[in-house]
């Protein structure tokens, strides 16, 4: 509850009695200075209540954002490895093939001379 709202609530408390006891006493002014009140408080509370609706609405986009950006974070991290693991197979593979030819190339330079 925000400060509206509740100064909303008082007043529309507050409207209640003065209208209470100007109807009592018959005193019209009276009486409708508590209606008005209560109007007003009325009106303040709506107001409290839509403000906290959209803090509510923003927290929420808020922390729905922030859970995107997390999952968005670990997959990168996820992709970054596999790029790097595929890079060092990669790498590997080479090596392996480029030393078994040299492998080769050395038994037959042997056999020749």
């Amino acid at each position: 509850m925000n400060r509206d709202t509740a100064e909303g609530k008082f007043d529309q408390f507050k409207g209640k009695l003065k209208q209470s006891v100007g109807e009592a006493v018959g005193n019209d002014r009276l009486a409708n200075s508590g209606a008005a009140d209560q109007v007003k408080g009325a009106a303040k509370e709506t107001w409290g209540n839509a403000k906290d609706a959209v803090h509510a609405v923003a927290d929420d986009a808020k922390a729905r954002t922030e859970v995107k950006h997390a999952e968005a974070k670990q997959h990168a991290a996820e992709n970054a490895h596999d790029v790097r693991e595929k890079i060092t197979s990669t790498a590997q593979n080479v090596k392996n093939a480029v030393s078994a030819k040299a492998d080769e190339i050395k038994r037959d330079h042997k056999r020749t001379a």
